[in-house]
């Protein structure tokens, strides 16, 4: 009998912990970067220049802090305009190249924020839409 209540006792209690952890996961939320972003980067020759079209999303960490993003986000457009611009036509049209990109404008996003906000509130950014022309 006392083995019977202790596992109701040790059942019943993973049942209540359950809510608890769900409640410790962060709650993702996305915006985009609208409009898109259109600008030039560097081509074969110093004559010539291409262009891309992307669309970026940022994740955040939790909901509230997407009034945050959306506040500074002319900075983060900016940022994201200035790097593509330094971008060598190799980078951008290569798939490790754009990989390179994202990671050094999420970098750029979170090094920003921070300064603004004292925190790097970004989790991650992702490309929903890339076009390339040279």
């Amino acid at each position: 009998m006392k083995q019977f209540a202790l596992l109701v006792m040790l059942v019943g209690s993973i049942f209540f912990a359950t809510p608890a952890l769900a409640q410790d996961k962060p709650s993702y939320a996305y915006i985009g970067i609208e409009p898109e972003i259109v600008t030039n980067y560097l081509g074969t020759s110093a004559i010539k220049l291409g262009y891309v079209r992307v669309m970026i999303e940022v994740m955040v960490g939790n909901v509230d802090q997407l009034e945050l993003v959306e506040h500074h986000m002319p900075l983060l457009r900016s940022t994201a305009i200035e790097i593509f611009g330094r971008q060598p036509e190799e980078k951008v049209k290569s798939l490790t190249g754009r990989e390179d990109i994202r990671r050094a404008i999420l970098a750029a996003f979170q090094d920003s924020m921070s300064k603004e906000t004292g925190a790097p509130v970004i989790k991650e950014i992702i490309f929903t839409k890339y076009l390339h022309q040279s």
